[in-house]
């Protein structure tokens, strides 16, 4: 096939997207493929580029990208289209996290190409990029969320409806990029001011103590329960992203009722919000043995200490094989939209 993988983005997961695309690449390459790189901040990388990006590094923490925003909006309008990796594909595999590269805006400029591309479509998106609007589809859909407030929010209402203590979070942004586990009131106004940095839009929502549960689905079906065990109080930004801060266990030692039970909720998510392709749902079990869905991912990350490539191997499913099925997926949707 030939594949051009889409990655950096002017985002503060830049780095996690670069490290998963050198994953991608190799797997790829490594498999016979004819593979292109495209930076949606500078463009089409040359041999030195990725060899220079490329690194599989993503740091502990992440970096600062104002400066790439408005050139990656140009070429998203203005160049993209017209690049010869990009017009030229079989497939477009989408390796960015948040901003324009997962939040829907470049599904649509890439319907309009008219390549297929991996992951989700624009709406799908759009949607599982908004904590607030995915988490009332969840609930609409008959899958338990969090309790939840947007900012702005008082200490009395966290007190009331939410308890302490509670997560604070930007409502389009991933990796737990401007999260912050807030356990009091003089708290609130600073993880708030934090979460502000990465988005407008700002979450407050309930903390539940427990085990972090993930499910990966690929093409429609749900892949082994897997269990992360962090070294922090929260899976945050340096326990995802560097190795030895967790422990992920797959499958999770857990019972095949529950685990099935898990399974069937994350595809119940996954179809709430039409997403397409592959994703991955996570949740929170209570001491009580409740479940919450705390969110989707319509571009799972892909580095080497992700979690859906750990799932896809616990079924068997090498990381080469994962990044092809992910491709053919895309191929035989039939439509340009990867969902």
């Amino acid at each position: 096939m030939r594949v051009t993988v889409l990655t950096g983005g002017a985002t503060a997961e830049r780095t996690v997207a670069f490290a998963g695309a050198a994953q991608i690449v190799e797997a790829l390459r490594g498999r016979g493929h004819k593979v292109h790189v495209v930076d949606t901040v500078t463009g089409v990388l040359a041999p030195a580029d990725e060899q220079r990006l490329l690194t599989g590094s993503v740091g502990r923490e992440p970096p600062a990208v104002a400066e790439l925003d408005e050139r990656e909006r140009e070429l998203l309008s203005n160049g993209l289209a017209t690049l010869p990796p990009v017009k030229g594909a079989e497939v477009l595999f989408l390796c960015l996290h948040a901003g324009r590269g997962e939040g829907g805006v470049l599904q649509a400029v890439l319907d309009v190409i008219g390549v297929p591309y991996t992951g989700s479509g624009a709406l799908a998106s759009a949607l599982a990029m908004d904590k607030d609007l995915s988490k009332r589809l969840f609930r609409a859909a008959g899958v338990p969320v969090p309790a939840w407030f947007m900012a702005p929010v008082a200490p009395e209402d966290v007190t009331t409806a939410l308890g302490w203590p509670v997560i604070v979070k930007p409502s389009k942004m991933g990796s737990s990029v401007g999260m912050t586990f807030v356990k009091s009131a003089k708290g609130l106004d600073a993880a708030v001011e934090l979460a502000r940095r990465y988005d407008n839009e700002v979450m407050a929502e309930q903390f539940i103590p427990g085990r972090e549960l993930t499910v990966g689905i690929l093409g429609d079906v749900p892949l082994p329960v897997g269990e992360i065990i962090p070294k922090h109080e929260l899976f945050d930004y340096e326990c995802k992203y560097t190795p030895g801060m967790s422990e992920e266990i797959f499958p999770a030692a857990l019972d095949t009722t529950l685990a099935r039970q898990l399974q069937e909720l994350a595809l119940t998510a996954h179809r709430a919000l039409k997403l397409g392709g592959y994703s991955r749902v996570d949740f929170r079990l209570s001491p009580e043995g409740d479940i919450f869905c705390l969110e989707a991912n319509t571009l799972p990350g892909m580095t080497r200490t992700s979690l859906l490539p750990q799932a896809a191997r616990a079924a068997g499913i090498e990381f080469p094989e994962l990044c092809e099925r992910i491709c053919r997926l895309a191929r035989n949707s039939g439509s340009a939209s990867g969902g």
